[in-house]
């Protein structure tokens, strides 16, 4: 059956997040079907050569191209707004393969600090292994990104909103001195998902997931997309995912199929149930910071509320006794877990200063916010009454 991709293209994001790219085998199946295929069978050996040369288009081996995958990648890349998509094992094989697959020993990446832990280990350790020299700055000061963008660069890389301060970047202005600069511009949206933020109508060049996070949302699976222009994609992506092999599994990316067709129903109802929570928080005693981009207290609340559609499902706050305070809350809760996952169905909570960022020094974990008493919650989408109970009962006890 032909798909005409591009006429889907004009449908709602929620046809497409139900619909979008589905393909059906021969047996004409409602469900996308899983195809658990390492390989793929040629009628003859020249079918075969005219394969491998790409003079003809056809699935040859799953850590290139898989049906499953395929109908994953096509329906992002049609709710995302871009032209191609590959998704991989996991964000962070997302966030590395973006990166490498662009840069250069002798050239020079401009990041934000305010990144995730392990996004922050291949900027500043692993990548000037290489020799690519890392510059960063604080991505909320424009006046830093000027100066690191004076000179040439070729790539920027950043969170907005940040992990796990919730640090809001201005996207079109970076993106405009990006381009100045001679960078292409990476975006890891995974706080806002891409039913709150549109990082390439801001300019971005290549937006990084990781779908571990909302696209699933269930806890369930691994995985990460990139998302680009087609020239990107086929010239510089493909070519490093084919010979470094960080492909995503078929039965994964079913899954995360399933997980894209009820995602705007569930970032909505996570973006109520946050707000509603971090309007509670900014009542409570013992909390000495609290962040969350909907919240008029927000540095940044009104480039937040330019940039996004609503404030996402991650709330941010410190509390005035430091970890002890902090561990004595965590062990209190009675319905809110312990983990370092978010985006989950489940309320997750998590201290990072010893979990997702233990690796940075005392140091650089003050510099963007992370105190002994800093703590990040990942609203789920259980009854936000029972949410709050468990959240006064902690701090009461």
């Amino acid at each position: 059956m032909s798909i005409d991709y591009e006429s889907q293209r004009d449908w709602d994001p929620q046809t497409q997040m139900v619909r979008g790219a589905t393909e059906r085998s021969q047996f004409s199946e409602t469900n996308e079907a899983i195809f658990l295929s390492s390989g793929y069978v040629y009628e003859s050996a020249e079918e075969a050569e005219k394969s491998f040369k790409g003079e003809l288009e056809r699935y040859v081996y799953s850590r290139f191209r898989n049906p499953t995958v395929s109908m994953f990648e096509k329906r992002l890349a049609l709710i995302e707004g871009a032209e191609e998509c590959r998704a991989m094992a996991s964000g962070m094989a997302a966030v590395f393969a973006a990166l490498a697959s662009h840069l250069s020993a002798g050239q020079r990446l401009v990041a934000s600090r305010a990144i995730f832990g392990s996004c922050q280990y291949i900027c500043a350790e692993l990548l000037p292994r290489f020799g690519i020299k890392t510059d960063f700055v604080d991505g909320a000061d424009l006046a830093q990104w000027k100066a690191a963008l004076a000179t040439p660069a070729h790539a920027v890389f950043l969170e907005s909103p940040s992990n796990p301060g919730l640090e809001m970047i201005d996207l079109k202005a970076v993106c405009d001195l990006a381009h100045q600069a001679g960078a292409l511009v990476v975006v890891d949206n995974v706080f806002a998902t891409p039913i709150l933020q549109k990082p390439f109508k801001f300019g971005a060049d290549v937006v990084v997931y990781s779908a571990t996070k909302h696209i699933d949302g269930q806890g369930r699976c691994l995985g990460g997309a990139v998302l680009s222009s087609k020239q990107f994609i086929v010239d510089k992506l493909t070519p490093f995912m084919r010979h470094t092999g960080p492909s995503l599994s078929p039965f994964n990316a079913w899954v995360l199929l399933k997980g894209l067709e009820t995602l705007d129903l569930r970032v909505q109802r996570h973006c109520e149930n946050a707000l509603t929570i971090a309007k509670a928080l900014e009542k409570q005693k013992g909390i000495t910071r609290l962040l969350y981009p909907w919240l008029p207290s927000h540095p940044q609340h009104n480039l937040a509320k330019a940039q996004m559609t609503a404030g996402g499902s991650v709330i941010s706050f410190e509390l005035a006794g430091g970890k002890e305070a902090a561990f004595r809350l965590l062990n209190r809760l009675r319905i809110i877990d312990i983990s370092n996952n978010l985006g989950d169905a489940k309320s997750l909570i998590c201290h990072p200063a010893t979990t997702t960022h233990q690796r940075l020094t005392p140091e650089d974990r003050a510099h963007v916010g992370i105190t002994d008493g800093f703590v990040r919650l990942s609203v789920g989408l259980e009854s936000v009454d029972d949410l709050l109970a468990d959240l006064n009962q902690a701090f009461q006890s």
